[in-house]
């Protein structure tokens, strides 16, 4: 779940920005409006946690100029700006909810999830006896904790969400390794292969697009999605 966070406080940045990765967000951190908006313009981001003060372009202007460009995902604005009207303008412009300084971090996750389950219309995603349990941020089989590791659930995360869709590996690549160009084009590749031990019995499959990427597919023929 990449998500663009925008806030010129660097240590909240850095405190924010430790939490949501473990709790299995990417972040993508930055502290301008306009580089804000170069962000989105280049890369595809779940969701946005939107501060108001900004430097260069302020975190309003940066919300209309999102709309306006047709920009429809999910927008978090967090503010010590308090007032009734600001967050009536706020909510006008087109954010998805609105959460004052100071905050609960455990607060913020659990609406920045809402947002991202309402924005895709359902609850959990489905595939076989797997299920992504989008509250906890876990992978359940038959009901219970799938044991996997950090890597392959990044993998097997990008996969579930993009039901009866094949996956490019450069999709996958970002999703598992961010902005870390140091690993080999092979690594997709062998982490498919453990992915694939992991999920045997599951009655979801791994199969290769050759010359595209991957594709999970549900071999009980469930479909790939549910609503919980």
């Amino acid at each position: 779940m990449n998500v663009l966070l925008v806030e010129n406080d660097l240590d909240l940045v850095d405190a924010l920005g430790r939490v949501l990765a473990s709790r299995g967000f990417k972040p993508v951190c930055c502290a301008d409006g306009h580089e804000a908006l170069a962000w989105m313009r280049k890369r595809n981001f779940d969701a946005v946690i939107l501060d108001l003060s900004l430097p260069g372009l302020d975190g309003l202007d940066v919300l209309q100029r999102m709309r306006d460009l047709g920009l429809r995902l999910p927008v978090l604005v967090v503010t010590a700006r308090a007032s009734i009207g600001e967050r009536v303008t706020g909510l006008t412009l087109g954010a998805d909810d609105y959460l004052t300084k100071p905050f609960d971090t455990e607060e913020l996750v659990a609406r920045l999830r809402a947002l991202m389950r309402r924005s895709q219309g359902i609850e959990d995603f489905r595939c076989g006896h797997l299920q992504l349990d989008m509250n906890q941020g876990l992978f359940l089989r038959s009901g219970r904790p799938l044991d996997i590791a950090p890597r392959e659930s990044a993998m097997l995360r990008a996969l579930i969400t993009k039901p009866g869709r094949p996956v490019s590996k450069d999709d996958l690549y970002q999703a598992i390794f961010g902005d870390d160009a140091s690993h080999q084009s092979d690594a997709i590749d062998l982490l498919a292969h453990r992915l694939r031990k992991r999920l045997a019995g599951s009655g979801a499959a791994l199969l290769t697009m050759r010359g595209i990427g991957y594709l999970l597919v549900d071999e009980l023929g469930h479909g790939s999605k549910d609503p919980a």
